[in-house]
């Protein structure tokens, strides 16, 4: 009998799920659906570029439509389908992406008395409104609890969970104060497509609650009372409306209700998987294993990679990481999850912006053949990938954009080519931290859309890493991720990795390194990293950036007011 699992993934922009046979891990049918709210389904304040979020209508119209037109799709091309061969469904978001919620689990952006309002609507992953509140939780966790604080590599990030909901209270108290729970975006899909939408009987997942909650077993689950009355009272109170126990994503969430299956074409109580976070999911269709190096590669990156539980009982701290958690990947196996707040972002900026084309596509086309032909260093400058923060190592949202050696000579193609090696020094920031820390690294997966766009990029990027990079057959490996990792959590397989053996492949082009090139990246390399760390915070030009942020910011205020 066809056994196939269904992936959904929540993107920035839109949605789509997929329908993997768990034979062979084929990707039979796929369907999107792009938000509508917002530019790019992001609704953007004007006067303040740090606002981020998303209308949860949007959510819950791709869920129905991506979900009904893939059954159909498999109709139509799979003779004898039947929504009963579909025996698994899982869930990949963004994060940390909350929602304010009610007693029943629905978004507060859904009651009439909160229409428009944008606190009471989803705080997108990339929202950096709270980057104050980050840096005094960041503060406190040092004095208060340096373990803690340590686990997600010394600095908490403005784009995470505590640092959004202490930034309603103080900016939407009314929002703070009639919300019931805070549910991650993986959480609510879960629970709408399962009837467990209440936050008391919500299962939530532990990707989600360690990497930006600060959830681990080895401290008592969420951060204790003492450390979040220390933030704000209202902060310890509402810890009790969230959750004690947080799951792996190989449990499930629960069942299909007849709701949703008349919705969506779907046989009610078909299992649904604990939810699960975009890059990690990728990360599970990009082959992760301890060792393996997956750069899950789109409008930004993640990069995660799994090491061993230590025998002692003491964890690593490695400079600058997401997260050094337990079981949000690989059960069994600690998670190191590093990113970069923009990569393809930064490309989109540059077709738009710069180049004047109408997509990355056409960009990467028309200038990607001269860019590619560049020798390193042949266009004279040097460029940081800071155009929406530092994620790791410096984990500093109040960092921006820099480009070097700018002249009259400089064309478009020289611009390109060093944005594509800045998000590649990048990159190999974050690969030397990681090794530094005692965790060797002998194989790097470029996962994500992006790899299939540009292969010259690609081979930039093993030019600059100095060793060979392997791409996944998939270019929706967060959707596939989901549905692998389901898979396990219905009981189709014992183990994600006795899944990743049947389901994961990869191509057969290898990016290897150009020795030549890859010793002139050598010598620019080490020129980046005096550049990055002249702009990091406790550097020669520390203030630079963050000085000129707040005249903008001071400005724009000025603007809205007059």
């Amino acid at each position: 009998m066809a056994r196939y699992s269904l992936g959904i993934d929540y993107g920035t922009s839109s949605c789509r799920s997929i329908l993997v046979d768990l034979e062979n891990g084929d990707e039979v049918v796929e369907a999107v659906y792009h938000y509508r709210s917002g530019e790019g389904g992001v609704i953007i304040s004007a006067t303040d570029p740090n606002v981020a979020r998303q209308d949860p209508r949007d959510y819950l119209d791709g869920l129905r439509i991506t979900i009904s037109d893939a059954l159909a799709s498999a109709a139509a091309k799979i003779e004898g389908f039947d929504p009963s061969d579909v025996v698994s469904i899982g869930f990949a978001t963004t994060g940390s992406t909350p929602l304010p919620v009610d007693s029943d689990g629905q978004p507060l952006a859904f009651h009439p008395n909160f229409a428009g309002n944008l606190a009471a609507y989803a705080w997108l992953w990339k929202d950096h409104t709270s980057h104050v509140e980050a840096s005094a939780i960041t503060a406190t966790a040092r004095r208060m609890r340096p373990d803690m604080i340590a686990a997600c590599g010394g600095t908490y990030s403005a784009e995470w969970f505590w640092a959004k909901i202490w930034h309603c209270l103080n900016i939407a108290p009314d929002v703070f104060a009639a919300a019931e729970s805070w549910v991650e975006l993986c959480d609510f899909l879960a629970g709408e497509l399962t009837g467990t939408s209440s936050p008391a009987v919500l299962k939530r997942s532990i990707t989600a609650a360690g990497h930006k909650a600060l959830y681990a077993d080895r401290w008592g689950g969420l951060p204790d009372i003492e450390f979040l009355t220390a933030l704000a009272p209202e902060l310890a109170e509402v810890r009790s409306r969230l959750y004690d126990v947080a799951y792996p994503t190989t449990e499930l969430a629960g069942r299909v209700t007849p709701e949703w299956a008349e919705l969506t074409g779907l046989q009610a109580g078909t299992p649904v998987a604990v939810g699960h976070f975009d890059a990690h999911a990728a990360g599970v269709a990009g082959g992760a294993r301890v060792g393996t190096f997956v750069k899950v590669m789109g409008t930004s990156t993640c990069d995660v990679t799994v090491i061993d539980e230590p025998a002692n009982g003491v964890y690593p701290v490695i400079e600058g990481m997401c997260g050094l958690f337990d079981d949000s990947m690989l059960p069994g196996k600690i998670t190191v999850e590093a990113g970069q707040s923009a990569v393809g972002d930064i490309f989109n900026w540059f077709a738009d912006k710069l180049a004047g084309r109408p997509n990355v596509d056409v960009a990467l086309s028309d200038l990607g053949a001269q860019a590619a032909a560049l020798a390193p260093g042949e266009h004279g400058l040097l460029a940081l990938d800071w155009f929406n923060g530092n994620r790791s190592i410096l984990i500093d949202q109040r960092l921006s954009g820099l480009i070097v050696g700018l002249t009259l000579h400089t064309e478009q193609h020289h611009i390109l080519k060093a944005l594509v090696e800045a998000t590649a020094f990048g990159a190999r920031r974050i690969v030397q931290s990681i090794e530094d820390a005692g965790a060797p690294l002998d194989r790097i997966v470029a996962a994500g859309g992006l790899p299939s766009h540009a292969p010259w990029i690609m081979q930039t990027y093993a030019d600059i890493f100095g060793r060979q990079v392997i791409t996944t057959r998939t270019t929706q490996g967060s959707a596939l991720g989901a549905a692998i990792v389901s898979a396990v959590a219905a009981g189709e397989f014992p183990s994600i990795e006795a899944a990743q053996d049947v389901l994961v492949h990869f191509t057969d082009l290898v990016y290897r390194p150009d020795a030549d090139r890859a010793a002139s990246y050598d010598r620019l390399y080490e020129q980046f990293v005096s550049l990055h760390d002249s702009f990091a915070a406790d550097g020669a030009l520390g203030s630079v950036m963050k000085s000129l942020l707040d005249l903008r910011d001071k400005s724009l205020r000025g603007i809205a007011t007059s």
